[in-house]
């Protein structure tokens, strides 16, 4: 972590102090309140529960804190997705999604922007940083890709966007602001799914949008009012919440992901693997620079469906679930949600266990 990010950590978790009377809680109170006292509208915090309320607040200004740039919160990443290309495409526009993303992402390209005159086109993340982005209004980024692992170099690729006349969306999910910050180079929008590290634990589903350019939040915030894409108040307490001691997990499951995936290359039945982290690593190239560190998710290869099945089934300390970043270490073979990717692929999401107790439990449910 560099100095900057230390000081935004402890910035994170005493921004209160400095307005709170005496008395009040230092813990933000959950607000269901869906309307407010209003004898006039002019000057009023709050209007209607849909436009924005105390606990909304409260999230958003620890997420402002970390991301340097303004927030609007919605009730899941994919909301927080859509909400960031509806405001930037029109019907007749071009945009550039990753083939080897996130698969939710490609469905809402086929599914709905294409439906509404959208040209979608999908490219490999790692082809990315060659292509031609003449004619596109937005080129969409996902690095580390979800499950590869590719990664691409942000800065050139919004260089090269901005000089064509599109902008720069980045999916920053799997590392968070604290490991990467898209926005410090050059993307105009940052997206991400706090249901997964911020949140972490696994019991909320939560995302945010952020971005520096008042007139494109502005839009993003009005895009939630108008289409009614708002959080819940106990949802963005859980978040809020788990936001405190985001650095201290990150930190732990970055240092034990760092160890298994060392361990797993030696392993005779793991094969392709990939950890950012790993010198050998193609994504080794981005990692003390665009990264700060490798990550908490690995990508490995047994022989085949059956086995990757077994060696998941086999271990008790892996969670056999479909989202990433939360306390507990969960792991999936990918293939089944029709990723391209070989049927015996496992994402691996590093928790917080002790280190050698996990990898003890991993080791025994490997091939022999």
């Amino acid at each position: 972590m560099t100095a900057e990010i230390d000081a935004r950590i402890a910035h994170l978790l005493h921004h209160r102090k400095t307005g709170l009377a005496l008395g009040e809680p230092i813990v933000p109170p959950i607000s269901v309140a869906t309307t407010f006292h209003l004898p006039q509208t002019q000057g009023a915090m709050h209007s209607y529960g849909r436009a924005g309320q105390p606990t909304w607040d409260a999230v958003e200004a620890q997420l402002a804190i970390l991301e340097a740039a303004q927030v609007v919160c919605f009730p899941s990443g994919m909301a927080a997705i859509t909400a960031a290309l509806m405001c930037c495409l029109k019907a007749g526009a071009r945009v550039m999604i990753p083939s080897d993303g996130y698969y939710v992402t490609r469905l809402l390209g086929r599914d709905i922007l294409q439906v509404y005159g959208v040209d979608v086109v999908q490219m490999p993340t790692l082809e990315m940083e060659t292509a031609d982005f003449t004619g596109f209004q937005v080129i969409y980024l996902e690095t580390p890709s979800n499950p590869g692992l590719d990664t691409v170099d942000i800065a050139a690729i919004a260089a090269r966007a901005h000089a064509a006349g599109a902008r720069v969306i980045v999916d920053n999910t799997t590392l968070t602001p604290l490991l990467q910050r898209p926005l410090d180079l050059g993307a105009d929008l940052v997206v991400a799914a706090d249901t997964k590290a911020p949140a972490g634990h696994s019991d909320v589903l939560f995302g945010h949008v952020a971005g520096r350019d008042a007139v494109l939040m502005a839009r993003v915030a009005d895009w939630r009012r108008q289409s009614g894409s708002v959080p819940g108040p106990f949802e963005a307490y859980l978040v809020h919440r788990g936001l405190e001691t985001l650095e201290l997990r990150l930190s732990r499951m970055c240092a034990s992901a760092a160890v298994i995936a060392e361990r797993l290359a030696q392993h005779p039945a793991v094969h392709r693997l990939r950890y950012p982290g790993l010198p050998g690593d193609p994504s080794f190239k981005a990692v003390g620079g665009q990264m700060s560190n490798g990550g908490f998710l690995i990508g490995f290869e047994l022989s085949d469906a059956a086995t990757a099945e077994s060696f998941l089934s086999r271990c008790p300390l892996i969670e056999q679930a479909t989202s990433f970043g939360g306390v507990h270490t969960a792991a999936e073979r990918r293939a089944r949600w029709g990723d391209d990717v070989a049927e015996g692929f496992i994402r691996l999401s590093v928790g917080i266990e002790p280190v050698e107790v996990l990898w003890q439990s991993i080791n025994a449910a490997l091939p022999s």
